[in-house]
């Protein structure tokens, strides 16, 4: 492998894999990037519960003005076919969807993170057209972060940095619910 000598205009970055810590390393590139300066738009899908990243995004929000903006849609957990409004789950996904392609292609944002998005497309929420248009349609200068389980392995190639999250013991599987402040 030879020496980098040069910096790309901007990169895609999937965080995926049944582990715990995908969110939290897109919360982590958040952290960086606003300690650089740059403009970060973290949209999160599904998620409508209250999560304690959503206290700590909304205090960088005033720590950080005008370079923080968070915009969270979805109708909660959703398990295809088992769902009672299917329509509405796909809907929120869509409005969600069009919010992070207008702040991926707009310009005004050097860094825009899609969480979960990854899930709404493995559930059949979002196409995975949807992650093809955001990736190849992205400002020049815009860099990406898509977290969920299950990014399609074919698009893998159109991404510059994939992180699979391998999980080799949650306290979940053991009968124990999340613990705020650390799993939500």
């Amino acid at each position: 492998m030879s020496k980098p000598t040069k910096n790309k205009p901007s990169i895609v970055i999937a965080y995926t894999g049944e582990g715990k810590g995908k969110t939290s390393a897109a919360l982590g590139l958040t952290l960086r990037a606003l300690g650089a300066g740059m403009r970060v738009a973290f949209v999160q899908f599904i998620k409508t519960w209250d999560t304690s990243e959503d206290i700590s995004i909304a205090k960088l929000a005033e720590a950080f003005p005008n370079q923080l903006t968070h915009h969270k849609e979805g109708e909660g957990f959703y398990i295809p076919d088992q769902a009672p409004d299917q329509e509405a789950h796909i809907k929120a996904a869509l409005g969600c969807f069009d919010f992070a392609l207008q702040a991926a292609t707009s310009g005004d944002y050097d860094l825009v993170v899609c969480d979960e998005i990854n899930n709404a497309v493995a559930d059949g929420l979002l196409e995975r057209q949807h992650l093809e248009t955001i990736i190849a349609n992205r400002a020049k200068k815009t860099n990406l972060c898509l977290t969920g389980r299950n990014f399609p392995t074919n698009l893998i190639a159109k991404v510059d940095i994939a992180t699979e999250m391998t999980k080799l013991k949650h306290h979940y599987d053991d009968g124990f619910l999340a613990i705020k402040g650390l799993d939500y």
